[in-house]
């Protein structure tokens, strides 16, 4: 397969770069003047956050908010906001990479005063929105637990590893994606779907099967709620290759929530795009499957059913798919393990149910 051309990474760091440039340039000429500085954002705030139809995801609506030095109360977030400008744009010149919990410690050498990680973690996302790049676009990343296995060979670009090629068959439990893989480009490969597994053990499975060559399919562990770097790798795989994308998942509201979350984002990072792939399909496991297949189950707790009515409000299940699997949630009040297949012997789910399951899904 002829890869896409792709925008370089080399660009987008030139590009944060130059945001952080113009960031810094902004601040010392407000100063120069005697103003006292300030900054412009896209407020965060659930009010201001948006389903788009059009393109299938939510996105921030048009307001914004002001930090402003003048307000005593803005210089502590003003403060730590610039300092971390500052470390990032010395991440990228040393061409590093931290994680968000090195961020927060490393925001103690400099005195700069962080309550915890998360209002660190939250000064991360402002930058994000400020600068309109996602924070792996700026090296600082997540600690990292999904994992790929594929007949796909891809190049890295990350400094040292520049140029080196790898075909993603290399580890039995397949390779995790970290930095380096999420950078890296796209050479060659069979694959003809995407595959998304919520659960290690079903991976695993799906591993020993062989369901790489059985389906032509990149295989990925989203290890729960997929990482950023995970969803953002799957969106470059139906993007660039053209990849159909198919996730599956546990049988209860919260497999609904991983599955969507991939399809559609999430609130958290409604400031960014190419997290999303609005055309990947939820395959299962449906709550019409623990029916169907008479699966081991347990009854939904009052949590359970109170995120299934959180999810029957969202504007994202309005399709007749997850309404119908809600209805049946709702109906049966019970819910199940991917592993439940297991009752059938260890390839009912590879030999029966998931071709079954990709013939069925093409008529949604």
């Amino acid at each position: 397969m002829v890869r896409k051309k792709t925008e370089s990474m080399k660009d987008r760091k030139k590009q944060v770069l130059e945001r952080l440039k113009e960031l810094g340039e902004n601040i010392c000429g407000q100063i120069e003047k005697g103003i006292f500085p300030w900054l412009e954002m896209p407020s965060r705030s659930t009010s201001n956050i948006q389903y788009d139809k059009k393109i299938r995801q939510y996105v921030l609506g048009d307001k914004t908010i002001k930090r402003v030095t003048r307000n005593v109360r803005h210089i502590r977030p003003f403060t730590q906001l610039v300092w971390l400008g500052d470390m990032v744009n010395m991440l990228i010149r040393q061409g590093k990479t931290s994680t968000l919990r090195d961020m927060f410690y490393m925001s103690q050498a400099y005195e700069v005063d962080f309550t915890d990680q998360a209002e660190s973690d939250d000064i991360v996302t402002d930058l994000e929105s400020l600068i309109k790049f996602a924070r792996e676009d700026f090296n600082v990343f997540p600690e990292e637990r999904s994992a790929i296995y594929a007949n796909l060979t891809i190049e890295y670009t990350v400094p040292r590893y520049e140029g080196k090629r790898l075909n993603l068959t290399v580890h039995p439990d397949g390779v995790i994606i970290g930095p380096a893989l999420a950078s890296a480009e796209f050479i060659d490969t069979d694959a003809e779907m995407v595959l998304c597994i919520e659960k290690g053990a079903m991976f695993t499975r799906f591993l020993e099967e062989e369901v790489h060559k059985k389906f032509k399919a990149v295989l990925i562990h989203t290890a729960g709620q997929a990482p950023r770097a995970t969803r953002h790798i799957i969106h470059r795989l139906n993007r660039e290759l053209n990849l159909p994308v198919y996730i599956f998942c546990d049988a209860d509201p919260w497999g609904m929530h991983i599955a969507q979350v991939i399809i559609s984002g999430s609130a958290n990072a409604a400031h960014l795009r190419e997290l999303t792939t609005p055309d990947a399909k939820w395959a299962g496991v449906w709550a019409s499957d623990i029916v169907k297949y008479q699966l081991p189950s347990e009854r939904l707790k009052e949590l359970d059913l109170k995120r299934l009515k959180e999810l029957e409000r969202d504007p994202r299940y309005r399709e007749e798919l997850w309404q119908r699997e809600i209805q049946v949630f709702y109906d049966i009040k019970k819910k199940a393990e991917q592993e439940a297949f297991s009752r059938y012997g260890l390839t009912k789910i590879v030999e029966d149910y998931l071709p079954k399951r990709m013939e069925e899904i093409k008529s949604y």
